[in-house]
């Protein structure tokens, strides 16, 4: 068997953020030394406007330290909850922007919130879209991409080797899956994506994009299986239906508050993590809207 066939197991290092609950992940082929960097974190303090590289520069530390080369950055999606470094890594490594071929939806559901007429609303942003089936070398290893819309149009998860980077369709069997009530998303269709996903041979390795602590877990964990999440996940292990998920789903997500970086999160991120041009005085702003709430 070949590396590129089903049980090559590329090397993984994962790198989590706090703040944003984010894991950041290092992928590189054993053979040749070929890497690609997942869901890459900007540190961004909403307080204050102020924002670093320290997580990217810790990730390419571990580039530099393990003799890598940066092909690729992969983004499985365009993150509600954290603003990505993508631009930042790919001015320092010459690696490619990757996300999934329909974020051309999410961008025309969101340049009208924001008002950004600059936004191509084709992707085009982004270096290379790709849909279901669509593959990329990474040295002797193969990326496949599986789409996962239902918590965006536009999610997809990276098959590579035995391990599959499952962005936000899923979180840990005790957290359960991901929301399904922004714009653009269904849960009908997170149901229908998670099962793509659990229809992979057992012991498939799954990588989560977030965790979240529980009232019985008090350490980070974000590596689990198909097996296990199809005998554990609370919220679609073996035996729930259709209809029994997207009811539970609908009534959770009836309930959540929207994340803390909602807004920087999108406007940035759909178009690639680049920030907006600098205004004359040299500053970037992010805008805001602001809406009177109609009373109930």
């Amino acid at each position: 068997m070949t590396s590129k066939e089903q049980g090559g197991a590329p090397d993984i290092q994962a790198f989590f953020d706090e703040p944003t609950n984010t894991v950041t992940y290092l992928v590189s082929d054993p053979e040749t030394r070929e890497a690609a960097i997942i869901d890459p974190v900007l540190d961004y303090d909403h307080a204050s406007g102020d924002y670093s590289t320290r997580s990217s520069d810790a990730v390419l530390a571990a580039v530099q330290e393990r003799g890598l080369k940066i092909v690729y950055i992969l983004e499985t999606h365009a993150h509600a909850d954290h603003l990505s470094s993508a631009p930042y890594l790919k001015a320092k490594t010459g690696a490619k922007v990757v996300i999934g071929a329909h974020i051309g939806e999410v961008q025309k559901i969101f340049r009208p919130v924001f008002d950004m007429p600059d936004v191509s609303g084709s992707g085009a942003e982004f270096d290379i879209l790709m849909k279901e089936g669509d593959t990329l070398a990474l040295g002797e290893l193969e990326i496949s991409v599986l789409e996962t819309p239902g918590h965006t149009p536009a999610c997809i998860a990276y098959h590579i080797g035995d391990a599959v980077f499952v962005g936000d369709t899923m979180f840990m069997p005790d957290y359960g899956t991901a929301r399904a009530d922004f714009p653009g998303g269904d849960a009908r269709t997170l149901y229908r994506s998670v099962q793509k996903i659990l229809s992979l041979p057992p012991e498939t390795r799954l990588f989560m994009c977030h965790d979240y602590l529980t009232d019985g877990r008090k350490t980070h964990q974000w590596e689990t299986t198909v097996a296990e999440q199809k005998a554990r996940n609370i919220h679609i292990h073996d035996g729930v239906s259709e209809d029994e998920f997207v009811a539970m789903r609908e009534k959770r997500d009836a309930g959540l508050r929207a994340p803390t970086l909602l807004l920087p999160s999108i406007q940035v991120n759909i178009r690639a993590g680049i920030l907006p041009a600098a205004d004359e005085n040299g500053i970037t702003y992010l805008k805001v809207p602001v809406r009177l709430k109609e009373a109930n």
